[in-house]
């Protein structure tokens, strides 16, 4: 207690002061009366042995009292009596600590009653002090025992929690040994190890200084070591000096010695009444275990025996249905001429899931080849097995000659007729490397990305038909074909959706990353495949499968003596044209004749633009230089049209119908010839500056 200091007389010491309604023993509880008027206090021998005050230590007044009173308590004191003064009540109580003069801390309690005059005004106090110590001992442990027991809680609460959400053997790796783990724990380090076999291999070392034990990751289960023993005897084991327990396993001795721990608890794990491995969890600054502490760490010993047990079972389950998936995708792709083709697969990083999609490469009649990607419905077995059976179906269609749109339209006929839901997304090319003519055909899936020889990239509008299954449930077999153009140098990529669907985004942002991914990547098809795997499919974090086959029609410089260029131009692109007079411009610049640049320029955007115009579809430019007899420069306009052009006289006020007379002025030859499918528009310019006659 603490009050405004006083003058006051020698202190007075009475015979205990008796409490209306309260009894006590003089042991260990002394009596006081507090003089409100004159602030003075008068303390018993028992009261003044309490406040630890010696023969003339003490003053008589509040502050003397106080003087062994830590100032917070006394604080706290001051204010409980002068609210009980204020409100006019009649008694109060409460504990505190003194300080006693040999540095120990002592429990206190005091309670008093205000005693009032005829007016109701205090005037004096009179109450009684005791130690408290003994009282509050067994409280003070049971309060400490209870924080124990919620600490325990907690740990087993947030481990729980975290290994709750481990669905493999690395995800429970991870939840022991990530950040935080060591403190969920309650522990200073850790070691995991699994039974495989006659050995326990290490999976798992987390603490300061543990790396070491890594030297022995794999050990045989022979009871030569502390792990292994507690293993197969199945009884845990807490060590509270690890030199005794070097002195007991000898093997280990050195590694023991070399760790920063003092205390460890050795656990087996045991899960359906095997013992699948063992837990070693290390402590600093501990020299027992009591039993409830050496509870805790069986339970944790459970927890993460019953988390690495159903790890285990997924695993091998997840084995079993990855290793069917792989089993029923292509073991080899067939070698090709006039090209390059390089195909990845990566199965989804989380869950139990396995998907169904695929790829193919087919080599077809006439030297041309056919390149699908797809993906059946759903996450399973069964759409693994669908998608196994839908394959060999899709081959075989292809193999027997058909066109594209008849391949997907039997195919869809073949999964409507199996006993399943399941319907599947696809892209198919029939791709001919020779000429580069592609026949495209798409059910519900992803276009081909193209990635000329310029670098730039597009998304060729290739018309689709209805996923294979439900086209034939809807009677609309209907998949038509997009003719398209690939000019050697060009790469086409075709991919399933989980490498451009990013979570959170829509798929034309993934479409976006894709381009720009090709754009950057390397020119080979296998790098190039391998940098897109790097750049989307570990970028997002992929949860789903992803199938990739990217085909690059082989380049065709030609030679020193007889260079060449290609360059495709679609029907729909608007600065294909200016790109195509660079690239020629350029080109004549690289081979020593600029002076050519401007006719054949003039000559080659006349002959594209008639094509653009006139025909249902692209134009592949190409031109090359003719060594032999005369040194002279060839250019072509190919395009898929039949029809051949015809030279007109155009009257005055005609806007068109000028195209082939410009050509005519400009080259010194030129002419038509048929190309398979289409025509080829040809004039040729003398490069050794022979004047230009018309043919």
């Amino acid at each position: 207690m603490a009050a405004a200091e006083r003058d006051g007389p020698e202190p007075v010491r009475r015979s205990p002061v008796t409490v209306p309604g309260e009894r006590f023993a003089l042991n260990g509880m002394g009596s006081l009366e507090w003089d409100l008027g004159a602030g003075t206090v008068v303390l018993d021998e028992a009261a003044m042995e309490v406040f630890d005050l010696g023969p003339g230590e003490f003053d008589g007044t509040v502050p003397g009292v106080g003087r062994r009173i830590p100032s917070a308590d006394g604080l706290r004191l001051t204010r409980i009596v002068e609210g009980v003064l204020a409100d006019g009540g009649d008694t109060y109580g409460a504990y505190f600590t003194v300080k006693r003069r040999d540095g120990r801390d002592q429990w206190t309690h005091t309670s008093g009653r205000v005693l009032r005059d005829g007016a109701g005004q205090p005037e004096r106090i009179v109450g009684i002090v005791r130690d408290a110590t003994a009282e509050l001992a067994h409280a003070t442990l049971l309060r400490k025992l209870e924080a124990a027991r919620a600490q325990q809680t907690t740990i087993v609460q947030r481990t729980t929690e975290a290994l709750s959400r481990a669905v493999t053997v690395d995800d429970v790796t991870a939840a022991l040994t990530g950040a935080g783990a060591l403190e969920r724990l309650g522990a200073d380090g850790l070691a995991l190890g699994l039974v495989e076999g006659g050995t326990i291999k290490i999976i798992a070392l987390s603490g300061e200084s543990l790396e070491i034990l890594s030297e022995r990751r794999f050990t045989r289960l022979d009871g030569s070591l502390p792990l292994s023993h507690v293993v197969l005897t199945r009884q845990a084991r807490f060590v509270t000096s690890l030199t005794d327990l070097g002195d007991e396993f000898p093997l280990l001795a050195d590694y023991l010695n070399r760790i920063r721990y003092d205390a460890a608890a050795y656990l087996p794990l045991i899960a359906q009444a095997k013992a699948i491995g063992g837990l070693v969890l290390f402590y600093r600054r501990r020299t027992e275990f009591s039993p409830e502490e050496r509870n805790l760490c069986l339970g944790l010993a459970g927890i993460v025996a019953q988390s690495l047990q159903r790890a285990l079972l997924f695993d091998q389950e997840r084995e079993f249905a990855t290793g069917l998936q792989a089993a029923m995708l292509p073991r080899r792709i067939p070698e090709i001429s006039g090209g390059e083709i390089a195909v990845r697969y990566h199965a989804a990083w989380s869950g139990r899931e396995v998907g169904g999609d695929w790829y193919d490469v087919i080599a077809l009649p006439r030297d041309r080849v056919g390149v699908v990607v797809g993906d059946v419905q759903g996450h399973d077995t069964h759409a693994a097995a669908i998608m196994g059976q839908l394959r060999i179906a899709l081959r075989a269609y292809a193999g027997e000659g058909h066109p594209p749109s008849t391949v997907l339209a039997r195919a869809s006929r073949f999964l409507a007729e199996l006993d399943t839901e399941r319907f599947a997304t696809c892209m198919y090319a029939q791709v001919d490397l020779e000429t580069g003519g592609v026949r495209a055909v798409r059910a519900g899936h992803l276009g081909p990305l193209i990635r000329h020889t310029d670098g730039r990239t597009g998304w060729p509008k290739v018309r689709g038909g209805l996923p294979l299954g439900l086209a034939s449930s809807f009677g609309y077999e209907e998949f038509p074909e997009t003719r398209l153009d690939l000019v050697p140098g060009e790469t086409l990529v075709l991919c399933t959706d989980g490498l451009v669907e990013e979570p959170g985004t829509t798929i034309t942002a993934g479409m976006d990353a894709l381009a720009q991914a090709v754009r950057s990547g390397p020119q080979g098809a296998a790098a190039l495949a391998d940098h897109l795997s790097d750049r989307l499919w570990e970028r997002w974090g992929s949860g789903d499968d992803v199938a990739l086959l990217v085909l690059r029609r082989a380049p065709d410089p030609g030679t020193h003596r007889a260079p060449r260029i290609h360059q495709y131009v679609h029907q729909a692109d608007p600065e294909g044209l200016s790109e195509a007079r660079y690239a020629l411009r350029q080109a004549l610049r690289d081979w020593g004749m600029p002076e050519l640049a401007d006719d054949v320029e003039l000559a080659a955007g006349e002959l594209l633009v008639n094509a653009l115009l006139h025909t249902d579809g692209g134009a592949v430019l190409t031109m090359e230089v003719l060594p032999e007899p005369v040194r002279r420069i060839r250019l072509w306009v190919k395009d898929r049209s039949s029809v051949w052009p015809r030279r007109r006289t155009p009257g005055e006020a005609a806007t068109t119908g000028r195209g082939l007379l410009l050509v005519d002025a400009l080259a010194t030859h030129w002419g038509v010839e048929s190309r398979g499918d289409g025509k080829a528009v040809w004039c040729e310019f003398d490069a050794g500056g022979s004047p230009r006659s018309a043919r």
